[in-house]
């Protein structure tokens, strides 16, 4: 592999991508992973299996941005950047993670 360069637009449409995917689980709307996997939809783990799955997506595209010395922190809150530079989804960011934005709803 060679010395390519990431365009900086498709970072930011990944990051974009991912945090909207958490947002979207956090609220139980519809993403990608009630398509991959319908029947979890029965089952009660599957709200927390979800966010789990969307949280780990936004850490890992954090980590390349993070190898790659690009700057994240702006597409998010202070208490967000928080949340994630800690790593683990608690409580306090499933219940918190929306608090202090500007939007007064939350992803569509």
């Amino acid at each position: 592999m060679g010395n390519e360069q990431i365009p900086a637009e498709y970072l930011l449409e990944k990051l974009s991508e991912a945090k909207n995917h958490f947002e979207r689980a956090l609220d139980c709307k519809h993403t990608e992973f009630d398509d991959l996997y319908p029947y979890m939809i029965e089952h009660p783990q599957f709200f927390w299996y979800k966010r789990y799955v969307a949280w780990s997506e936004l850490l890992t595209v954090v980590k390349f941005f993070t190898e790659l010395s690009v700057p994240w922190e702006s597409q998010f809150t202070v208490q967000q950047v928080d949340y994630i530079k800690k790593r683990v989804m608690s409580s306090k960011v499933l219940d918190c993670w929306f608090e202090n934005t500007d939007s007064k709803e939350h992803v569509g």
